[in-house]
């Protein structure tokens, strides 16, 4: 029998112009895990976003809104996040996106990979992966699964990481795990922070999980994927996948 105590969650659902999707995910996420709790952080979307999570937060204590200036970045988005939820001592902190790719019905099962983890295998991390056994994607054109399970394959091998789905963007982190990290130094902004991250947790040591989901394309509003991104993550994994094999690391912790 676990008589550890039950974790408190905090999920950071990052938004720019996602007025179409944010009330189905707050829903989905709330229904689903209804013990936990969900902050918005979003970056002064122009289509109101943030005034409808400011309006569900006044009839709901479980939702909170941290806006933002402008369009800061993922990355930053999530370190911010990060943040506010080491501030209220939440113990486990999972990024979700908000356009319904992620499914809500897989947050209990990430979850219990982490807090029902034994402690000695010292797992910090939870991802829900697409490409391992188990994974899937809904409609994706040949190319796309090309250039996702390519960049992934590179990543594994410049990096000398044993994950199958280094650039997932739907995790649930140890807090304790996050806070040992240097969050200062974090300068990634696109699709390569999950990669950055990734890696930091395996510098400290700790063991990652991959939880098998079913990933879908956004139905409604706009992806955020851009060329941009795709480089930026390339050009980042080369660089520290040299670095490391010069022996200079990178100082990622506290």
């Amino acid at each position: 029998m676990n008589d550890r105590p039950v974790p408190s969650v905090l999920v950071i659902v990052p938004t720019y112009d996602e007025a179409e999707n944010i009330h189905e995910i707050v829903d989905r996420v709330l229904s689903t895990v209804p013990e936990a709790h969900l902050l918005v952080v979003d970056d002064g979307s122009p289509d109101g976003t943030g005034d409808m999570v400011e309006a569900l937060a006044q009839d709901d204590e479980r939702v909170h809104l941290l806006r933002r200036s402008g369009k800061l970045g993922l990355g930053t988005a999530y370190v911010a996040g990060f943040r506010w939820g080491l501030e209220r001592d939440f113990d486990l902190l999972v990024e979700m996106d908000a356009d319904g790719s992620h499914p809500a019905d897989r947050l209990p099962a990430l979850i219990a990979a982490v807090a029902d983890a034994d402690p000695s295998d010292d797992v910090m991390l939870a991802i829900g992966s697409r490409w391992t056994a188990g994974g899937s994607v809904v409609d994706w054109p040949r190319h796309r699964e090309f250039l996702s399970r390519g960049g992934n394959a590179y990543a594994r091998v410049m990096l000398g990481l044993d994950v199958h789905d280094v650039t997932a963007g739907f995790r649930v982190y140890r807090a304790d795990a996050i806070a040992r990290m240097d969050l200062d130094s974090i300068d990634s902004k696109g699709y390569c922070f999950q990669v950055d991250m990734t890696l930091r947790v395996h510098d400290l040591g700790g063991v990652v999980v991959e939880v098998p989901i079913r990933f879908r394309d956004r139905l409604r509003g706009e992806s955020k994927m851009s060329q941009a991104i795709v480089v930026e993550a390339m050009l980042r994994v080369t660089q520290w996948g040299v670095q490391r094999r010069l022996g200079r690391r990178r100082t990622t912790t506290r």
